[in-house]
């Protein structure tokens, strides 16, 4: 069970996400490096192809997540970041982020920006997660 409350804001234009989200008091946060579109030897795959490397980050969002007692469901807000000025690329790599969360529809930021740090590299996604203290007490 996620201890992160998503809040809506009926004032505001209708969007694919939540407006706000908090966590309970004494929830631990958790604050990921961005998650890249990496294999395990280190390169970057698909090279070109913003939906297949939204995919791997997501992957590898989710492992970072697993090592830390979280999942997807816990997470607070995220940032996508795709290397690219054309709206549709953004839209892209928003829509692969977007399916993989499903409900858990967190605030999130969707930005195009020059270049990111790994050769070919076309999207990074970085995040903030919470967890209940009773949670990191229940056993694995």
């Amino acid at each position: 069970m996620t201890s992160v409350e998503l809040i809506r804001a009926p004032a505001l234009s209708p969007a694919p996400y939540a407006y706000a989200a908090t966590a309970p008091a004494g929830s631990r946060l958790i604050f990921l490096a961005c998650s890249c579109p990496l294999a395990p030897d280190g390169t970057t795959v698909s090279p070109g192809d913003h939906a297949a490397q939204a995919q791997r980050c997501v992957e590898n969002l989710r492992a970072a997540l697993e090592a830390t007692g979280a999942t997807l469901e816990d997470v607070i807000s995220t940032r996508v970041l795709v290397a690219s000025h054309a709206r549709e690329d953004l839209v892209t790599a928003w829509d692969v982020v977007a399916t993989a969360f499903g409900p858990h529809d967190a605030p999130s930021t969707l930005m195009g920006v020059t270049v990111l740090g790994y050769p070919d590299q076309l999207v990074e996604i970085e995040a903030v997660a919470a967890i209940a203290h009773n949670a990191l007490d229940a056993p694995a």
